[in-house]
C-alpha cells in the first residue's frame, strides 16, 4: 500500500508536468528544454519530499519496512533527486536562454539576479548537493558522525528555500491555480508529517515520561550501562529488540539524537540501555553524570518477537548487537525453545553472559558462544546446520554491525531460510 502510495504521487507530479503544456508552446524557441526542464524539477523535487518522509518516523510506514529497509530506501532514491534537480537547473537555463536568444551563463545571472525567489533556491541546490556529497560512502567513512549528521540536516533547509521558486515560475503552475493548490498540500503535509513525528510526538513522551541518568555502570572494555528513571514507563508500548533515538541533554550532547536499542525490557520505574563507545558520543555517554535530563524519540524497529511466524526461533548476535538480542530474547514467551549464537572476538565482549544463560535456560533453549577471530571461527552454512536443528523451519534474527548482518543474511539464505523468516538490525550511520 506505501508503495502504491508513493507511485500515485510520482504519477500526479508527471501529470501536473503536463498539465500546462501546449503544442505551441512546445514549438517555440526553448519550449522543449523549458518544459523537460520542468518535468525534470517536479519529479526531482517529489522525490526528495519522498526521501524526507522515508525518515520521518511515520509508524505504518516504519512498521512496513522496518528501519533497516527505510534507510536502504532512502540511499537507493537519495542520487535521484540530486540528479534531476541538477538537470533541472541546467536545462531550464539553456531552454531559457534559447527563448531570449542570449547565453546559458548570461541567462543564470538574470535568474539569480531578477527573478523572484531564485537566489534562495540556488542555495537551496547547493545546500542539497553538499548533503548528498557528504552521504558518499567513501566520504561518509572518514567523518565524525556528528558532522555528517549536522551537514545532512541542511537537506530540510534546502527543500524549504526552494518552495518559493516552483510556486511562482514553475510553468505548470502559473495561471494553474488548482496545481498549485494540489502542491502547496504535498509540501505543507510533508512539514506537518516532519514536525508531528519528529518533533512534537518526541517532545510530549519525553515530557511524560520525565526520564533521568541514575547510574552509568561498566560492562566491559568500552561498554557502559546508563540505566534512566522515569514515570508511568509502564505505558511505554516497546517490544524487546526495539530502539531509541536518545537526546542526553547536556551542553555537549543535547542536539545530537542517536540510535540505541534496549539492552532489556522496562522495568518501572527504571530502563536500560548498553552502548559501546566506538565514536565521541557513544564514548562521552561514560561520562554522564546522575541526573542528567533524558530526551527520547521512539520506540523504534520491527527487529520484535511480533514478526515470527514460526514457534521456533534462531538468535544471532554479532558484536554489540548482543544488546538487542538480550531484550529480544526476554520478550519470548517461556518454553519458546530458542538457540542463540552469539559471535566475539574476545571473552570479554560476552555483555549480559550471566543473563542471558539464565533468560535461554527459563525458556528451554540453547545458547552457543563463538568466541575468535574471524578467520578462526567461521559461522557459515555447515556449521549453522550443525549448531541449529530444523533450522529452515525457525524465524531467524540477526543483529551486530552492518558488515557482520549482511554476510549472515547471505549465509542463511543459502542455508535455505526463507526470506520473510530473516530479521536483521544493523547498527551503522
Amino acid at each position: 500500500m506505501v508503495v502504491g502510495l508513493a507511485a500515485l504521487g510520482l504519477c500526479v507530479t508527471v501529470g501536473l508536468a503536463f498539465s500546462g503544456v501546449t503544442q505551441a508552446g512546445l514549438s517555440a524557441p526553448g519550449g522543449a528544454a523549458i518544459f523537460l526542464g520542468g518535468l525534470t524539477g517536479l519529479v526531482g523535487t517529489y522525490l526528495a519530499l519522498l526521501m524526507v518522509l522515508l525518515v520521518s518516523r511515520i509508524p505504518p510506514v516504519e512498521r512496513a519496512f522496518g528501519q533497516d529497509g527505510l534507510l536502504r530506501w532512502h540511499r537507493r532514491l537519495g542520487p535521484w533527486p540530486i540528479s534531476l534537480l541538477i538537470l533541472h537547473a541546467v536545462i531550464i537555463t539553456i531552454g531559457y536562454a534559447e527563448a531570449a536568444r542570449t547565453g546559458s551563463w548570461h541567462q543564470l545571472g538574470v535568474f539569480i539576479s531578477s527573478y523572484p525567489d531564485m537566489l534562495a533556491a540556488t542555495v537551496g541546490l547547493g545546500l542539497m548537493l553538499m548533503a548528498g556529497f557528504v552521504s558518499i560512502r567513501a566520504i561518509r567513512q572518514r567523518l565524525r558522525r556528528e558532522t555528517w549528521w549536522t551537514i545532512h540536516l541542511y537537506m530540510y533547509l534546502a527543500l524549504a528555500l526552494s518552495f518559493a521558486h516552483v510556486i511562482v515560475l514553475g510553468p505548470a503552475f502559473v495561471g494553474h491555480p488548482l496545481t498549485r493548490a494540489v502542491w502547496v498540500v504535498v509540501w505543507v503535509a510533508t512539514a506537518g508529517t516532519v514536525l508531528v513525528y519528529r518533533v512534537g510526538l518526541p517532545l510530549a513522551r519525553t515530557l511524560h515520561h520525565g526520564l533521568r541518568v541514575v547510574e552509568v555502570r561498566p560492562e566491559a572494555p568500552g561498554v557502559v550501562s546508563i540505566i534512566c528513571r522515569g514515570r508511568r514507563l509502564d505505558r511505554l508500548a516497546v517490544s524487546g529488540g526495539q530502539f531509541f533515538l536518545w537526546r542526553f541533554l547536556t551542553k555537549d550532547l543535547w542536539w545530537q539524537a542517536h540510535p540505541y536499542s534496549l539492552s532489556a525490557l522496562p522495568r518501572p520505574p527504571h530502563l536500560r540501555l548498553t552502548v559501546k563507545g566506538v565514536g565521541d558520543h557513544s564514548g562521552a555517554l561514560a561520562r554522564l553524570r546522575p541526573g542528567t535530563r533524558v530526551a527520547i524519540e521512539g520506540p523504534y524497529g520491527t527487529f520484535t518477537p511480533h514478526e515470527r511466524r514460526q514457534e521456533k526461533v534462531l538468535l544471532i548476535a554479532g558484536g554489540i548487537g548482543i544488546t538487542a538480542v538480550r531484550a529480544l530474547l526476554e520478550d519470548l514467551p517461556m518454553g519458546s525453545d530458542p538457540v542463540v549464537v552469539i559471535r566475539a572476538s574476545r571473552n570479554e565482549e560476552l555483555v549480559f553472559r550471566s543473563e542471558i544463560v539464565k533468560l535461554v535456560g527459563q525458556r528451554n533453549g540453547t545458547l552457543h558462544e563463538l568466541v575468535g577471530s574471524r578467520r578462526s571461527t567461521v559461522l557459515d552454512e555447515r556449521l549453522l546446520r550443525e549448531l541449529v536443528p530444523g533450522l529452515g523451519r525457525r524465524d531467524v534474527y540477526v543483529c551486530g554491525p552492518e558488515g557482520f548482518v549482511a554476510g549472515m543474511v547471505e549465509v542463511l539464505g543459502r542455508s535455505g531460510v526463507p526470506e520473510d523468516a530473516i530479521h536483521h538490525e544493523a547498527f551503522s550511520l
